[in-house]
C-alpha cells in the first residue's frame, strides 16, 4: 500500500474551542422580595429573636437558669442570626440599575425592580447598568474601498440587553464593546469609496446607508455580550493630511469640469434657440458659413470666463 507524499494537509476554518470556550448563559429573573415584604422578612425575625432572647434571660434571672431557659435562649440567638443573614441580602436597586445574584459562585437571576429588595440569604449581587451609553471612537487611519486613507470616526450608542451575558460571557463588555466598534468601523469604512463614483454608495454621499450597515455590523459583533445597538453614525471623515491637498485639487477640478460642462449645455442651447427665432421671424437669411461664424461668437461670449470685447467688422466674411 503507497501513501501520497505530496498530498497538501487538511486545513479547517474553524478556531479551536470555538464551541466549547463560548459561556452559555441568559439572563433570568431572580427571586427576590421587595418593599414592605422585604421589610417584614427581616424585622420579624429580628424582634421575634429579641423576644425570645429577652424572655429566656428574664426567666433565668428569677428561677436560675433551667434546661428549658437554656434552649429559649439558644433559639433566640438563632432566630436572631437568621436575622443577620437576611439582613445582610436586603439591597436597594436604583432606576436603570440591575443586581446580578450569584448564590455560591452560580448564577440564580437578575433584579431588574427599582426600590428596597430582599435578595437570596447568603448570595452575592453585582450592579450592572442598564442605561442608554454612548462613546466616540477614536479617530482611525483606514485605507477606503479605492485604496485612498481616510480618517475616519464614529459615536456608537448602546445599552445592556442581557445581565447574564455582559457579566459572564466577555471580561469586560465596556471594552469589548469599544473594541468591537472600532473593527467594524474598520471593515466598513474598507467597502466603500469616500466619494460616489456615480455607479454605488460612498462614504461622504450615503451617510445614512453607511450608519445602517455600521450599525447592524456591530450589533453582530457584540451581540456575544448581552449587548444591543441604538445608534452607529460617523462624526469625523476626512482624507489623510498626507492626500488631503492631492484629493482637494481632485475635487476641485471635477467642480471645474461639472460647471463648465453646465455653462456649455446651455450656451448650446441659447445658440440653438437663437437660430431657429432668426430662421422663424425672417429676421436675416444666413448660408453655412455665416451660421458657423454666428455659432462661434455666440459660444466665445457664453462660455467665455470674461466679458468679451467686441470687434466691429465693416466688410463682409468674403472681404
Amino acid at each position: 500500500m503507497s501513501v501520497d507524499q505530496t498530498a497538501e494537509p487538511t486545513v479547517t476554518t474553524t478556531p479551536v474551542g470555538h464551541e466549547g470556550a463560548r459561556v452559555d448563559v441568559a439572563e433570568v429573573r431572580a427571586w427576590y422580595l421587595h418593599g414592605g415584604r422585604a421589610l417584614l422578612a427581616v424585622l420579624l425575625p429580628l424582634l421575634l429573636g429579641l423576644g425570645l432572647a429577652g424572655g429566656a434571660v428574664a426567666a433565668g434571672v428569677s428561677g436560675g437558669f433551667g434546661a428549658g431557659s437554656v434552649a429559649l435562649l439558644v433559639l433566640g440567638g438563632l432566630v436572631l442570626l437568621a436575622a443577620l443573614v437576611l439582613l445582610g441580602a436586603v439591597g436597594t436597586v436604583q432606576p436603570g440599575q440591575t443586581r446580578v445574584v450569584q448564590f455560591f459562585g452560580r448564577y440564580v437571576g437578575t433584579i431588574r425592580e427599582p426600590g428596597l429588595v430582599l435578595a437570596v440569604p447568603l448570595s452575592t449581587t453585582a450592579g450592572v447598568s442598564v442605561r442608554v451609553r454612548n462613546f466616540e471612537t477614536a479617530k482611525l487611519k483606514v485605507n477606503d474601498a479605492t485604496g485612498s486613507p481616510v480618517e475616519v470616526a464614529a459615536i456608537v450608542v448602546w445599552q445592556v440587553a442581557d445581565t447574564a451575558r455582559s457579566v459572564f460571557a466577555v471580561e469586560d463588555y465596556v471594552q469589548f464593546v469599544e473594541t468591537q466598534s472600532e473593527s467594524a468601523l474598520r471593515h466598513v469604512v474598507t467597502t466603500h469609496p469616500y466619494d460616489d463614483s456615480g455607479d454605488g454608495t460612498s462614504l461622504r454621499g450615503s451617510t445614512d446607508v453607511v450608519a445602517d450597515e455600521l450599525a447592524h455590523e456591530v450589533a453582530a459583533r457584540v451581540a456575544v455580550a448581552g449587548v444591543e445597538v441604538v445608534e452607529v453614525r460617523i462624526t469625523h471623515l476626512a482624507y489623510a493630511p498626507e492626500i488631503a491637498h492631492a484629493m482637494l485639487q481632485r475635487q476641485q477640478a471635477s467642480a471645474v469640469v461639472a460647471a463648465r460642462t453646465e455653462i456649455v449645455s446651455g450656451a448650446v442651447g441659447m445658440v440653438e434657440l437663437a437660430l431657429h427665432r432668426l430662421e422663424q421671424l425672417d429676421v436675416v437669411e444666413l448660408d453655412e458659413e455665416r451660421k458657423a461664424a454666428m455659432v462661434s461668437n455666440l459660444l466665445v461670449v457664453l462660455c467665455g470666463g470674461s466679458p468679451a470685447a467686441p470687434v466691429i467688422n465693416t466688410g463682409t466674411l468674403y472681404s
